[in-house]
């Protein structure tokens, strides 16, 4: 499994630090989102962080899954980030069993099992962030506090969740 690596930096008086490069899990949104004009910009953007190795990108069996019957291009960035060393996090029993926690709260509903499964694989697999262009199901307030209020009753951090925009490094205004 990919892993972050640390990187040391001198700090403004002249110490080292150690900066570990974040893990962002990018849900299947973000990748249609590079050819969609009103997302485009910040999905862009964020590609060429994982490219130039600022964020280490994380993908799961369900991104794949998902990509599976998009477009080709779309097809094609699943297929470089896996390329830049991506972890691509499997479904287990204990991905399964934070899931049906969020059902059992009525989080969201059977419909939107792979919106709250993206939420469990990151939340497990402790990523730094999770990146999605869903407002509708997982870049929402409300939702967001749930997902963190089972996560913690299940022993897990809360989970950041944001939308491109506010992850990536350029992008338009």
């Amino acid at each position: 499994m990919h892993r972050a690596e640390s990187v040391c930096r001198t700090a403004e008086h002249g110490q080292r630090s150690h900066v570990k490069t974040q893990r962002i899990y990018v849900d299947t949104s973000v990748l249609g989102g590079c050819f969609d004009p009103e997302f485009a910009p910040w999905s862009n953007a964020l590609m060429r962080d994982f490219r130039s190795g600022r964020f280490a990108p994380v993908l799961s069996e369900v991104t794949a899954a998902e990509v599976a019957g998009a477009p080709e291009p779309v097809r094609d960035l699943h297929r470089e980030l896996i390329e830049l060393g991506a972890d691509v996090l499997a479904v287990t029993t204990e991905v399964l069993a934070l899931v049906r926690a969020y059902e059992g709260r009525g989080i969201l509903g059977e419909r939107f099992r792979n919106d709250m499964l993206h939420i469990a694989l990151a939340s497990i697999a402790d990523v730094d962030v999770l990146v999605s262009w869903n407002f509708r199901h997982i870049v929402r307030l409300d939702r967001i506090r749930l997902f963190g209020a089972v996560n913690l009753e299940s022993g897990y951090r809360i989970l950041s969740i944001y939308s491109p925009r506010e992850v990536a490094s350029s992008g338009e205004e």
